[in-house]
Order: structure tokens, then sequence, then C-alpha cells
């Protein structure tokens, strides 16, 4: 916000100079072909024309000079901007002193002069102090050549209120004292200057809505793939998980029998070894081979294994059945603990350290909250999206030299902020974000990751997400020293927002 602040003044001015057309028609003025005019009265209102025009020229060359961060472009636009004022400064001289050059008679009317050196217009005092102006900025060094410039904030309000106004007072008086044949041709040229105003005007229009359609175009087009990927993997998911269901169904019934079962042959031959202590030797030698005491030992904490590996399993599959629950289109209310456990789970492959990967700790620290009214799958997209970032970073980090003893952590935290909204907040100990990073973090296809690997629409489908879909909020929390906090804040029910 406040870097917008800081940028809206300059834009304030670009708009009341209006530059657009001045800068469709200028190439169209070139003083110095003016010296094969044949009426002095058309060069003296073309010359006073042009001197309106170079006043904002000069305006816009010296905002675009201090605004922009290449060198090369600054020496272009400082060389523009002196081969501007310069003009400005040799059509003034003509039109008051006179120049054969320029067909410029020189000794205005009484009522020109009146303009020109006298109040309220003090027109020939107005432009010096704007020359001056321009020169003193072109002699300022780099570091001075700010938007809080003392000389440009001159040069942008002379250009656009007190030295505009002057110079149209002399433009129309100029006009008025011109013949009645160089009227009509100034009337001409007039017409063919608005005509070339009105046509880039249009121009830059219809150019803007065409940009801004393509952009929407493109902006939906990437978020209709991002959808259609998360939805195709909700029902691969989906998929999985009832095929798993299926046959670790059958291994669980059967293994409650199973166990039964054993027990039971277990019992049977502990009786035929009490009844029958001696065994004929066929047996015995059996019984020693398969290491009886052992078997009888190891049987139940086997099966109690394959209990608890076919539970881990259910709870898995059905991790997966409430990561893959794509209901667009309406809202329910849900567990948020559960949507963020099944993300973790569908990212457990990268959280688990290895030859190739760091160790990533997730501590998580959940409050006590109530069912929440929302969009299950497209909030558990949001927690997909931020928590691969989170990993991300934490991967960046570990790659650094300085962070190779640093234990990588997600923090996540969820709390009941009042009875109608809760938050849930994500945490990793990474590297510092750099704060232009930051500033940029919610705009569509901004990334900063290597091509291929990143198309720059997560967070801002994240965005949109939470904000639009939910009436919530999201926002980036700097941590110093270390990374950064995503805070998720959305109602406990839509109902009450759609009411208030």
């Amino acid at each position: 916000m406040a870097q917008a602040s800081a940028n809206s003044k300059p834009y304030n001015y670009l708009l009341q100079l209006k530059l657009l057309p001045v800068l469709a028609f200028a190439a169209l003025f070139d003083v110095h072909s003016l010296t094969t005019t044949r009426q002095i009265n058309a060069a003296v209102v073309n010359i006073s024309g042009r001197q309106r025009m170079l006043s904002q020229q000069t305006a816009l060359l010296s905002l675009r000079m201090v605004c922009t961060p290449f060198k090369s472009e600054r020496e272009d636009l400082h060389s523009k901007l002196l081969q501007s004022i310069d003009l400005m400064e040799e059509s003034h001289d003509g039109l008051i002193y006179g120049d054969p050059k320029l067909n410029l008679p020189g000794q205005p009317s009484l009522t020109l002069r009146a303009i020109y050196f006298q109040p309220p217009l003090n027109l020939d005092q107005q432009i010096r102090r704007y020359i001056a102006a321009v020169r003193a900025l072109l002699r300022a060094e780099n570091t001075q050549l700010t938007q809080d410039n003392p000389h440009l904030s001159y040069i942008l309000t002379a250009a656009a209120t007190n030295l505009l106004a002057a110079l149209d007072a002399a433009v129309s008086q100029y006009q008025e004292e011109s013949d009645l044949e160089q009227f009509s041709v100034d009337f001409q040229q007039a017409e063919l200057y608005q005509q070339s105003c009105d046509a880039a005007a249009i121009a830059q229009s219809q150019a803007e809505k065409l940009e801004k359609a393509l952009d929407d175009l493109k902006n939906t087009q990437a978020q209709l793939i991002q959808t259609e990927k998360m939805s195709s993997l909700g029902q691969l998911v989906a998929g999985v998980a009832h095929e798993i269901n299926n046959p670790i169904g059958f291994i669980s019934g059967n293994l409650i029998h199973t166990d039964k079962y054993t027990q039971d042959l277990l019992t049977l031959i502990r009786l035929y070894q009490e009844h029958y202590p001696h065994p004929v030797p066929e047996i015995r030698a059996t019984t020693e081979d398969i290491d009886w005491e052992f078997l009888q030992e190891d049987m139940s904490k086997m099966l109690s294994s394959m209990k608890s590996g076919a539970d881990r399993i259910s709870q898995i599959v059905l991790s997966l059945r409430n990561f893959s629950r794509l209901d667009e289109a309406e809202n329910k209310f849900v567990n948020i603990h559960e949507g963020i456990d099944s993300t973790l789970l569908i990212l457990q492959h990268r959280l688990k350290g290895g030859a190739d990967q760091p160790n990533i700790e997730v501590v998580k620290e959940y409050g006590n909250l109530p069912l929440v009214e929302c969009y299950s799958g497209q909030l558990n997209q949001v927690f997909m999206h931020i928590l691969t970032n989170a990993i991300d970073a934490l991967e960046e980090a570990a790659s650094c030299e300085k962070a190779t003893d640093k234990v990588l952590r997600i923090r996540i935290r969820t709390t009941l902020i009042n009875p109608q909204r809760v938050q849930i907040a994500i945490a990793d100990n990474g590297l510092e974000m750099d704060e232009a990073v930051h500033s940029r973090l919610f705009e569509p296809f901004f990334t900063t990751k290597p091509a291929g690997k990143g198309t720059g629409l997560g967070l801002s489908i994240s965005y949109q997400i939470v904000v639009e879909k939910h009436g919530g909020s999201l926002r980036c929390e700097l941590l110093p020293g270390e990374g950064a906090e995503f805070q998720i804040e959305i109602p406990t029910q839509q109902s009450d927002r759609s009411a208030s």
C-alpha cells in the first residue's frame, strides 16, 4: 500500500497533463520546418502551439527520467529532455524578439506583451522559471532524481496549471490576431489535430481493453487448467482410495477370524501336549524344526502387527477420501483439521528426509475449532498450495551452506478468533523473504521458481478461494530472520456471511 501511495502523485499529474494526445500529435510539429511558411501569422500560431506542446512534453520526459531504474534509458531521456528544453527556449525568444529563421516578426501586440510581461499571467517569467527548473533537474545527481525532487514537483505542477493556462491564453490571442485566411488554415489544422487526438485516444482505449481482455483470458485459462488438474487429482485419489478400501476391508475382517482360529489351534496343540507328553519321533523332530516355542510366541505378535498395518492403511484411505472431496457446488460443515491432515498425508513424501532432500518437522498447534461451513475441496487446495510453497522454501534454505545444521520446521496453528471466525496460520523457518517478492506474492503468474517448475498461480488462486469464495482474508506476514507465515481467516458459517 505504501508503494502505491508513493507512486500516485506522479500518475495524477499524468492524468492532468493528458499527455496521450500530446504524444500522438507531437511528431507533427517541427519548428525548423516552419521557415517555409508563407504566412507570418500562421508561423506565430504554430510556434506558440509548439510551446504549449513542449511544456507538457518536457514534463513527461522529466517524470520518465526520474522514474526509470535503467541507466541507459535515463541517459537517453536526459538527451531528449535537453533537446526539448533548448527548443522551447529558442521558440520563446523567437516569439518575443523575432527570428528571421523561424519567420517570426518580433514586437508582439500590446495584448500579447501584457500576457508575457504583466500580471496576472507573466508568461515570460513563468517560461524562464520553468526552463530553469528543467535545467536544474538535468544537472541534478542521480541520487537526487527522486519523485520528491522539488524541481520535478514544480515542473509537473506548472505544466498542469498556471503555465498551461498562460500558454493557452497566448495561443488564443495569437489566433485572434491572425488574418481570416490564416484562421481558415489553422482551423483545418485544429480539426486534423483533434481527429488525431481522438483517433489516438480511441486506439489507446481499445488497446487497453484488448490487453485487459487478454490478461483476463490468460488468467481464466490458467485457473481452469489448474482447477482441472486438482479435480483430476481428486478423482484419481478418490478412485485409488476406493480400490484400496475394498481389499483392505476383506483383510481387516478376516484378520479377526484368523486370530481366533489361530488361538484355537494353539490351544488344541497345547492340549495334545498335555495329554500326549511323549509324541512319536516324527512329531518330536518336526516340533524342533519349526521351533515350536518361538512360533507360539511370535504368531500372536505377527497377527497383531498385521492388524496394525491394516488399521494404518484404513486411516490412509480415510485421509485420501477426505482430501478428494471436490464438492464445488455446495458448502458443508467440515473438520478443518481433517483437511489439513489429509493434505499433509499427500505431501508426506516431501516431508520425510532422504538422500537428496531434507527432513522437515511438522508442528501442529490445533485449537478447539467447531465444524466450519466451507467448500472443503477448494480449501484443501489452498492448504496444498501454501504447504507446497513452504516445503519449497525450506528445501531452498537447506541448500544454503549457512543453514545446513538448522532444524527445518513447518508450524500449523489453528485458532477460534471469535464465534464467527477461525484462523489457520502456516509458518516456515526458511530463509527470510525479500520485500520485493512479498509485495507481489498474490499477483497472477508471478513466481520466483525456474521456468517449468511453477506457473505463478497457486497463491493467486488461493487468494481468490479464500477471499472471493469464502469471504475471508489471506495475508502473508514476514518473520524476522526466518521465513513467512500465511494467515487464513474464514467465517465459521457462510450463511452468516451472506446475511451480512
